[in-house]
C-alpha cells in the first residue's frame, strides 16, 4: 500500500513537472531596488521555467552581492574600505565592470567617473542620501577635489584594483546593465532563443516575439515626463540590448529650483542643460548603461560628438518648450534605417564636413 502511495505521488509530481506552459512565459519581481521582467517566447514545461528562474535570480543575487553600494557584506563595500594604494584581488565580474567603467570614463573625457559616490551622496541620492538641500560650496569644492577616475586602477592580468585616493566607489552606472548581461548569457546557456529581458528599463533581446510571424521584438522609448508613463518611439529590437539615463525621476527641489539626480563628475553639480533622455543601444547592455549616463552628463551637442567618435547607437530626447526634440546619431541610422528614422520624425545627426578656415574664423560652440 506504502509503494503504491509512492508510486501515485512520483507520478503526479512527474505530470506537474512535465506540464508544457503556453508561450510567453513571464518572470517577474525585484531587484536592486527596481523591477525586473524576462520573457520567454521558447516551448517551456513547469519544470524547465521553475528551473530556469530560480537560475537567473541566481545570476542577479551574484551581481547584488558583488555591486551593491546598499548591503554591507558585498564585495565592492570591502573594497571601498580597504586601504588605500593596496592591491585587492576582486572576482572576475567585477573586474569586468571596473575595466568597462575605466573604459568609458577614458573616452568620455571624465563624464563618466565611478568615484562620483561621495557626490552622489552630498546632492542627498545613493545609500547616505542627506537632507535634501544644496551644499555649501567649500565642502562641495572638498569632496570635488578628490574626485576622478584616475584614483582607481585595474589590473585585469592579475584580476586585482586599487585605490590610490580616498574615494567612493559607486557602480551604479554600470552595474544594472551588467546584470541584465548576465540574466541573458544564462538564458543563452540554457539553450533559450527567444527572449526579452528588462531589468528596471534596461532591455535585451534574442530571437523574435512571434517565431512563425518572424515578428521582432519592441519596446518603447519612454517620454520623459514627470509622472507619466508611455512611449515617445517603438523600435523593433533584435539581439541587441538598449539601457537608457534619463534625468526627470529621480530630483529633489529647493526654493522652485530642480536638481537632477545625474551629477557631472568634472563640476560636482547636477546638469542643467536640455538634454532629458539617452538611449544607447548596444550589444552589452554593460557598455551600454555605462554610456547613456556618460552622454547624459555631457548635453546634446557633446553627446553626439562623443557618439560619432566611438561608433554608438544613440537616440536622444531633447527638450525644446513644451515639446521634445528627437536625434539619432549616424550609428543608429545605419543599423535601424532610415525608413524607420523618418516614420519616427527623428531627426538624423550629420557630421559636418571639415572646411578650409583662415586665422579669422572662430569657432562656433555651444549646449
Amino acid at each position: 500500500m506504502g509503494l503504491l502511495l509512492g508510486l501515485v505521488i512520483s507520478v503526479a509530481g512527474c505530470s506537474e513537472s512535465d506540464r508544457p506552459l503556453e508561450p510567453p512565459v513571464r518572470f517577474e519581481g525585484n531587484i536592486f531596488g527596481t523591477f525586473y521582467q524576462v520573457t520567454i517566447m521558447d516551448p517551456l514545461t513547469q519544470g524547465e521555467s521553475l528551473e530556469l528562474e530560480a537560475g537567473f535570480k541566481a545570476e542577479l543575487e551574484s551581481v547584488d552581492q558583488a555591486m551593491s553600494t546598499y548591503r554591507d557584506d558585498s564585495e565592492l563595500i570591502a573594497f571601498n574600505e580597504a586601504p588605500l594604494e593596496e592591491w585587492q584581488p576582486l572576482s572576475n565580474e567585477l573586474i569586468e565592470v571596473l575595466a568597462i567603467s575605466q573604459s568609458v570614463a577614458e573616452a568620455s573625457h571624465g563624464a563618466f567617473d565611478i568615484t562620483v559616490g561621495d557626490l552622489v551622496n552630498l546632492w542627498s541620492f545613493g545609500p547616505g542620501a542627506r537632507p535634501e538641500e544644496v551644499p555649501a560650496d567649500d565642502i562641495l569644492a572638498e569632496q570635488l577635489a578628490q574626485v576622478g577616475f584616475d584614483a582607481v586602477e585595474v589590473d585585469t592580468q592579475n584580476m586585482q584594483a586599487r585605490r590610490t585616493r580616498d574615494v567612493f566607489v559607486d557602480l551604479s552606472g554600470v552595474a544594472k546593465g551588467h546584470a541584465t548581461d548576465r540574466v541573458a548569457a544564462y538564458l543563452n546557456q540554457q539553450g533559450i532563443e527567444h527572449y526579452l529581458v528588462n531589468l528596471g528599463g534596461d532591455l535585451i533581446a534574442r530571437g523574435v516575439r512571434d517565431e512563425d510571424e518572424q515578428t521582432p521584438w519592441r519596446i518603447g522609448i519612454e517620454v520623459p515626463e514627470d509622472g507619466q508613463q508611455r512611449a515617445q518611439h517603438i523600435i523593433p529590437l533584435e539581439s541587441m540590448s538598449v539601457a537608457t539615463s534619463g534625468d526627470y525621476r529621480n530630483y529633489f527641489e529647493v526654493d522652485g529650483q530642480r536638481f537632477s539626480h545625474t551629477i557631472d563628475p568634472r563640476t560636482g553639480r547636477p546638469v542643467t542643460h536640455q538634454l532629458a533622455s539617452v538611449s544607447v543601444f548596444h550589444p552589452s547592455n554593460a557598455w551600454a548603461d555605462a554610456w547613456a549616463t556618460a552622454l547624459l552628463v555631457v548635453g546634446e551637442q557633446e553627446a553626439m560628438q562623443l557618439a560619432v567618435e566611438n561608433n554608438l547607437k544613440v537616440l536622444l530626447l531633447v527638450r525644446d518648450g513644451e515639446q521634445w526634440r528627437s536625434i539619432a546619431s549616424p550609428e543608429f541610422g545605419n543599423y535601424f534605417g532610415e525608413t524607420l528614422v523618418d516614420e519616427l520624425g527623428i531627426e538624423q545627426f550629420s557630421v559636418a564636413p571639415l572646411t578650409a578656415t583662415s586665422p579669422d574664423d572662430q569657432p562656433v560652440t555651444g549646449e
